[in-house]
């Protein structure tokens, strides 16, 4: 059986100073009167002008080699800023997608002119990505996907339908996961595009959340033609490529730090409340707990190693915690006692809470994923 550790990085005496430094840059950045409900937004909230704000003062793009606009920084520092911005729910929404996965797999997998044109415009905050994975009646399973990419005498052929797009209407890109070989190769018939969202042919429709948002989408490809350089790697590696960029998504500190506003509101309401005293001891004891998990995977990334187990760990606890967050609130917070700013944050992280543990994953699509990692099946 496999044994796992999470041991954490190097805490330099610098970290300090970065997390002064970004709060700082939040005071003076986040409108005034940004509440705990706009804060419990999290990284869901959609602002371009605040992304523009950070692509400028170098926080978006950290870790990337500054000949791509990057900062050449280390993936523990990046994650110190990610932790202080996620921390008082700045809306980082517009880049976020593209800084967190897309770009790290374009440099990696892409090809030099696609890392000149592309990059040093996300690391501005000014192009934004969306993800191509999944389908309808293929969401977890990703090896089922159906959607195909046909060779043509230019480029490709692409057809089909994605769903759950977070912000594919604001995206000027998607890398797309899509079927270039035969059915029954589930995994080696697979590759990975990189699609200009204002080409003709695609229909983007929302999907609009429990609380009425627009966030999902709909996207249909009706034919559309992309160049041969759309490709994003080597054909037919797109599912080592997709099991690569998930370990991005899922070990930073968003996926334990979703319901942060509700336990800040928690904690200012209940000040010498026994019962609520427990109720955010305990959530403050699991978010320390994830948070050094979390910060172990971006030292495992820093020195170059392949945390995808870790990470499906991870995202799984996390989920776990957001989620119970609200029903700690629920039943520890007398409805007597709260007022107006606790309200709307408590209905804001309620409505989310059911889409935390399939953003990312399912629930038993990553223990399955810990199960093999352990040798358990």
């Amino acid at each position: 059986m496999t044994t796992l550790d999470f041991p954490l990085p190097d805490q330099r005496t610098d970290h300090a100073a970065l997390r002064a430094e970004v709060r700082a840059f939040l005071r003076a950045t986040l409108p005034p009167g940004y509440s705990a409900a706009d804060q419990a937004r999290s990284w869901s909230g959609f602002d371009a002008e605040f992304s523009r704000a950070l692509g400028a003062a170098g926080y978006i793009g950290m870790t990337w080699p500054k000949d791509y606009g990057g900062h050449a920084r280390s993936p523990v520092e990046r994650h110190v800023v990610m932790e202080e911005l996620l921390a008082a729910g700045a809306p980082v929404a517009a880049h976020w997608i593209a800084d967190r996965q897309s770009a790290p797999m374009i440099l990696r997998n892409g090809t030099e002119d696609q890392r000149r044109s592309i990059l040093p415009r996300i690391a501005a905050g000014d192009c934004y990505f969306c993800i191509g994975m999944s389908e309808p009646d293929s969401g977890s399973d990703l090896a089922s996907v159906r959607m195909r990419a046909e060779r043509t005498a230019t480029g490709w052929r692409l057809t089909g339908t994605k769903l759950w797009t977070t912000y594919a209407h604001e995206s000027h890109y998607m890398i797309c996961f899509c079927r270039t070989g035969p059915a029954e190769d589930r995994h080696g018939g697979t590759s990975q595009f990189l699609v200009d969202m204002s080409l003709p042919g695609i229909t983007v429709r929302p999907v609009l959340d429990i609380a009425g948002e627009h966030h999902f989408n709909e996207c249909s490809f009706d034919g559309v033609e992309l160049p041969d350089t759309a490709l994003l790697g080597r054909e037919g590696d797109g599912w080592a490529q997709v099991m690569s960029e998930l370990s991005f998504e899922r070990s930073g500190p968003e996926r334990f730090l979703s319901s942060f506003a509700l336990l800040e509101e928690m904690n200012r309401l209940g000040a010498d409340v026994p019962a609520v005293e427990r109720s955010v001891g305990r959530l403050v004891a699991h978010t320390l707990v994830l948070r050094h998990m979390s910060q172990s995977v971006a030292g495992r990334l820093e020195r170059g190693e392949k945390p995808d187990l870790h990470a499906a760990i991870v995202k799984d606890l996390g989920a776990l915690l957001e989620q119970e967050t609200p029903e700690r609130a629920r039943e520890a917070i007398d409805p007597a006692t709260a007022d107006p700013a606790y309200d709307a944050t408590f209905a804001r992280v309620r409505q989310m809470a059911p889409c935390f543990s399939l953003r990312g994953g399912t629930r038993e699509v990553l223990r399955g994923i810990i199960a093999r990692g352990l040798g358990l099946r």
